[in-house]
């Protein structure tokens, strides 16, 4: 790289021009150090693309480094992630793309997330997907969370779970315990059953287990996903999903 070939020739004349032996940075005296931040600084002025071209790079390398960080982490927890027995299990039970969401229940942003979801359950037949209560927000989110896991704990089907979810989500106001009540009454629930399971050890471990998941993957907000072997944070979009989903199921956006 002639940028490289440039800086080093510089380095080399003056290393050689005071110093016997390998060069380091104690070995120049302070002048010659003056003149190689001179050279470095005037050479990086008359070519500011070599700037923009080292950022480039660094920002490759750090994607790669967190993609492989990504990749490892969901490799160590996968079975946790995919194929627990306390997680909400919705479209294609044996699909080939596996669709993990992480939500809050007082989650703006899962709110409208919501429908890029119901969307893909709809177009994708071969989608797999799978909810874990992540309430991060408030203790109102902690209340909604632990109704949910109780809903699940009665509805293995997943049906009436996603009409609660749908009614509890999609409503206003914040979320909590008496919110999450209703939305179960209204799905058809059996809500004497839900005080009595909001007690169970079940749900305590399934709010844990998923904690521990997030954390794992350094996951700190909501929607968080996981989608093949990418960790996808934040609302990106119906198409973005889309495209994450292609990157899983055939290794570039769109098969």
């Amino acid at each position: 790289m002639p940028t490289l070939r440039l800086l080093a020739s510089a380095l080399f004349a003056l290393a050689i021009s005071g110093a016997t032996g390998p060069a380091s940075a104690e070995s120049f005296s302070d002048a010659q150090r003056t003149d190689i931040e001179a050279i470095v600084k005037n050479y990086l002025v008359s070519h500011p693309e070599v700037l923009e071209e080292a950022m480039t790079e660094l920002s490759k390398r750090q994607a790669a480094a967190e993609t492989e960080k990504h990749e490892a982490s969901i490799a160590q927890n996968s079975d946790a992630i995919f194929n627990s027995p306390r997680q909400v299990v919705l479209g294609n039970k044996d699909g080939d793309v596996t669709f993990v969401e992480f939500f809050d229940y007082n989650c703006g942003y899962c709110k409208r997330a919501m429908s890029d979801m119901l969307d893909l359950m709809k177009s994708d037949s071969k989608l797999k997907v799978v909810l874990k209560e992540f309430p991060v927000l408030s203790q109102g989110s902690v209340e909604a969370a632990q109704v949910a896991v109780a809903v699940r704990m009665q509805d293995p089907t997943g049906k009436k779970y996603l009409d609660f979810h749908q009614k509890l989500l999609g409503g206003r106001g914040p979320a909590d315990k008496a919110r999450a009540m209703q939305a179960a009454k209204d799905a058809g629930l059996d809500t004497a059953k839900i005080e009595k399971d909001i007690q169970s050890p079940e749900v305590r471990t399934t709010i844990e287990e998923n904690f521990k998941l997030a954390e794992a993957m350094g996951m700190n907000g909501t929607p968080s996903y996981v989608i093949g072997k990418q960790i996808v944070v934040g609302a990106v979009g119906l198409d973005g999903l889309k495209e994450k989903i292609g990157v899983a199921r055939c290794g570039k956006a769109t098969c």
